[in-house]
């Protein structure tokens, strides 16, 4: 199968893994989307310059915490991490955290982003672990902490299924036997799939969802560069969610044209499988939005040859592909252009407010292409009837520090539901976990 697709990439149809599979349940008139929940207006590429702003990272004060709305609390859950990333909790309650940042073995860095990217955050030596995090009195912190798992390359993908215990390195998906409760893996585990390593600015995290009913694994890889300007080549099964069976077998691609997909979950009301989508650089201050949609099996979501709908890309000089462009769906949701929108979560639990019942929160990272600071906060998105209504609301902030200056005291990364209806966030650049409650 691996063959096969490296076939259809280099000869530049980046789409033919999806067309071609019979499992794909998708025609012409599905795949050329003319509505989507929001209605967004693109202003002309290059209508700004292309900006290169980079964020400095001071830290939180003693005391000082992000700002959530009047019906929350907000309370630091840990600290003193190295650059926490992902949040995956078990269903006994367990919280385990990727640690990892772009400073690891193997790592092809392109272009000056990644290193004013570094320097911005104080990135040191990639941890390259997993931490276990568990509550057992349920009073809302942690009793029990320990590296469960380490010796890794830039893990930030986690999963159970069954007796298994899957991590997403940047360069491979690998499996370990598992029981519930075991606080440290002492075994050896298995690769089970090879990934492509490395990517441009932060393209380098392999995120992971299992099916529900536990029979297929969803792995998002983001491209290797900004608009393939490094060639197709360079492409080799990225920019899509590629599907494997639990035992590594079976690969095909799920959904293409994906920028870089990271953040993935499982709408609640209707089952569908959503993704955050980091879209391009340098086309403007405006131009490409990040966005959240619903994955439709087959799709192509346009990356490199055209955005957010069927906008031709004139920034990508590789060959043009109209009827690919033509076949691009419009994403179901822009949540702005540059804001690095990682995480992605469907609340599920049953504490906060009613509004926010199977709703979803977009932790954004933050801009460095943008000559204004964008992101730096966790939004909440809506939803009715099982789909999102379009409005986006502040519900994390207080993260940037001096506008002027360019200070910030961290940037959110992930967002984990808790078993208590609480929600953990990642804040790597400051090595902090936050648990945001109901009051």
């Amino acid at each position: 199968m691996k063959n096969l697709l490296i076939a259809a990439l280099l000869a530049g149809i980046a789409f033919a893994g999806c067309k071609d599979n019979k499992k794909a349940n998708h025609n012409d008139a599905d795949t050329t989307a003319t509505k989507t929940s929001q209605q967004v207006d693109l202003p002309a590429p290059y209508e700004t310059e292309s900006a290169q702003k980079y964020s400095n990272v001071i830290g939180w004060p003693q005391g000082k915490t992000p700002v959530a709305p009047e019906e929350f609390t907000v309370s630091l859950f840990a600290d003193s991490l190295r650059n926490p990333r992902n949040i995956y909790v078990a269903t006994n309650g367990d919280i385990f955290i990727s640690e990892a940042n772009t400073e690891a073995k193997g790592v092809k860095k392109v272009g000056a982003a990644v290193k004013g990217v570094i320097k911005s955050q104080n990135m040191g030596k990639s941890a390259n672990d997993i931490l276990l995090f568990r509550d057992t009195n349920g009073d809302g912190k942690y009793d029990l902490k320990t590296v469960f798992l380490k010796g890794l390359n830039q893990p930030y993908g986690i999963e159970i299924i069954g007796n298994w215990f899957y991590v997403a390195n940047t360069d491979g998906v690998w499996r370990y036997p598992y029981k519930a409760g075991q606080t440290k893996i002492n075994v050896p585990g298995k690769m089970i799939i090879d990934l492509p390593a490395g990517g441009y600015n932060n393209h380098w995290t392999r995120n992971l969802l299992s099916s529900k009913d536990g029979k297929k694994l969803f792995i998002s890889v983001g491209s290797g560069s900004n608009v393939a300007e490094h060639g197709m080549s360079n492409e080799i099964r990225r920019a899509n969610i590629l599907e494997i069976n639990p035992d590594g077998s079976g690969e095909r691609i799920y959904a293409a044209g994906l920028r870089n997909p990271v953040g993935m979950d499982w709408n609640p009301a209707d089952g569908k499988l959503y993704v955050a989508v980091n879209e391009r650089d340098k086309l403007g201050d405006e131009l490409v939005p990040d966005y959240v949609t619903a994955v439709q099996e087959g799709g192509f979501y346009g990356w490199p040859y055209a955005y957010f709908g069927q906008h031709e890309d004139p920034s990508f000089k590789g060959p043009k592909k109209p009827e690919l462009v033509k076949k691009t769906l419009v994403p179901d949701l822009a949540v702005g252009s540059h804001t690095a929108s990682l995480g992605l979560a469907f609340y599920n639990g049953d504490k906060f407010p009613e509004k926010y019942k199977n709703g979803i929160f977009i932790g954004q990272h933050g801009s460095w292409n943008s000559s204004k600071w964008v992101g730096y906060k966790v939004v909440f998105a809506p939803f009715k009837n099982g789909k999102p209504t379009g409005k986006l609301e502040d519900f994390l902030t207080g993260f940037i520090a001096d506008a002027e200056k360019g200070d910030v005291y961290g940037r959110p990364v992930e967002i984990g539901v808790l078993k208590d209806g609480s929600i953990l966030v990642t804040d790597d650049a400051s090595n902090r976990i936050w648990r945001v409650a109901a009051k």
